[in-house]
């Protein structure tokens, strides 16, 4: 059993594992505990849903943009050429390419957290699906990343745009911002994240769609959110 620190017991020493607490509650918690942190501790929301990602009906999947970003630094690669090659550059795309991108991930070359395709890539993209499939990297255009406006994209993905997916056991789970953000700016990322999840709500979703959602941050406490709170 990992021996926990002192930080990590004064952390918990300010959460009571019973009480279910209000989002601005949790964060100025969380934030009080990271605060003697080396580095800048990422603020997570993890959501347990009732629902079963093996079948169609029950998939929870979709891309949400944060209203004050993600804090975090995303490197994007984009399939394109001519025209939209430049549209993608010019938007900030850290690397852009065709037929040499595709071999280069071919060799195991994968130096981006994004990929986004304009449409008459996607047979050569389409190549590569073993590679980037497992990764979660494979373009889809329900989530925006393929898409004849690349320049949009890129913008989006830089800007906060960030993807969610229901794993396994129903759990969804994203780093919504940075410890050192201002408490309203990561309660206003934390709501817009639980917003889009529960407009994600699928067709085959039984009973209490949202069963629990927890706050927590890199290194700190899990603090469980009040559920009633959210909806008023």
């Amino acid at each position: 059993m990992t021996k926990q620190t002192k930080k990590m017991k004064a952390a918990l020493a300010k959460v009571d594992r019973e009480q279910f607490y209000k989002v601005d509650e949790a964060v100025k918690i969380l934030k009080t505990c990271a605060k003697d942190r080396k580095f800048d501790e990422t603020i997570e929301v993890s959501m347990n849903l009732s629902v079963d990602p093996k079948h169609a009906d029950q998939m929870v999947r979709g891309m949400v943009s944060l209203p004050n970003g993600t804090g975090a630094s995303v490197r994007v690669a984009v399939f394109a050429k001519d025209d939209k090659a430049k549209d993608a550059k010019a938007a900030g795309a850290d690397i852009v390419g065709a037929e040499d991108l595709a071999e280069k991930i071919k060799g195991g070359e994968i130096d981006f957290d994004r990929l986004i395709a304009t449409p008459d890539m996607m047979p050569l993209v389409g190549q590569l699906g073993k590679v980037l499939g497992p990764k979660g990297l494979m373009p889809n255009p329900k989530l925006g990343t393929v898409t004849p406006d690349v320049a949009k994209a890129v913008k989006d993905a830089k800007g906060g745009a960030i993807e969610f997916r229901a794993e396994k056991a129903g759990i969804v789970h994203a780093g919504v911002g940075k410890a050192s953000f201002d408490e309203k700016k990561i309660v206003e990322n934390v709501v817009a994240f639980i917003d889009a999840i529960q407009k994600a709500k699928p067709t085959g979703a039984k009973g209490n769609y949202i069963k629990k959602i927890t706050l927590s941050s890199t290194m700190g406490p899990g603090i469980k959110i009040d559920l009633e709170s959210l909806a008023a």
